[in-house]
């Protein structure tokens, strides 16, 4: 009888690297980025594998493969922000005036449509699953 989950398990070298190609695509955490490695298995956009090749090197798409997925995700997605923690934070007051750093990031006054606040583009950080 077939076992419901790949025989190597999601632990080798090609499926983090799989991991780590479809969370690049999309910067998301589970179950979201189950949705893109979905999408780029069935396109066979990593290394031209299919769901097939796939399953032959640890990623199981199944309800019985999805807890060892969904723990090789959480890895690799933790590792990834670790390696890149500048990707975390940004200075909303750098957005808001062009680049120049030091400058008040608040609404100025726009003389030209009689006092009306101007409106200055905001980020919020969301922070990491």
């Amino acid at each position: 009888m077939d076992s419901p989950t790949p025989a190597t398990g999601a632990t080798g070298t090609d499926a983090a690297e799989f991991v780590r190609f479809c969370y690049h695509r999309r910067r998301v955490g589970w179950p979201d980025l189950y949705d893109e490695m979905c999408a780029v298995g069935s396109r066979g956009l990593f290394r031209g594998w299919g769901v097939t090749e796939l399953a032959e090197h640890g990623i199981g798409f199944s309800l019985f493969a999805t807890p060892a997925l969904a723990s090789l995700v959480a890895q690799v997605v933790a590792e990834e922000q670790a390696a890149e923690p500048r990707r975390a934070g940004f200075s909303i007051a750098r957005l808001g005036t062009g680049g120049r750093r030091g400058q008040d990031p608040r609404p100025e006054l726009d003389q030209e449509d009689d006092a009306q606040p101007r409106a200055t583009p905001a980020l919020v950080p969301v922070p990491a699953r």
